[in-house]
């Protein structure tokens, strides 16, 4: 395993929640502050920030600070462990899946 259990079980429980995935789907995009994040939801300031938590807390989500505001990116380095996840308990279909 490139990851411990531990690790797999944070990303994992960040993903379990809609808007957590959706959030993650626009950071893949690219890296956005908070104001504009919340324009794609329907959800207040305090909700967003509890999300985010979670996401910054499993190490899926980055945060810096550029002045008084905070941008928040995919983390590159944790991303792909949903893959690796995959992979790792299942390497007879690694070609099959993702070619």
């Amino acid at each position: 395993m490139r990851f411990t259990y531990p690790e797999y079980v944070a990303v994992f429980k960040a993903l379990a929640d809609e808007t957590r995935i959706k959030i993650v789907e626009l950071l893949c995009a690219r890296e956005m502050c908070a104001c504009k994040l919340l324009e794609h939801f329907d959800i207040t300031q305090p909700t967003l920030s509890y999300h985010i938590k979670i996401l910054t807390e499993s190490g899926l989500v980055a945060a810096r600070r550029d002045g008084p505001w905070m941008n928040y990116s995919i983390n590159p380095e944790k991303a792909p462990m949903v893959r690796c996840f995959l992979e790792d308990v299942n390497p007879e279909t690694r070609n099959t899946i993702f070619g």
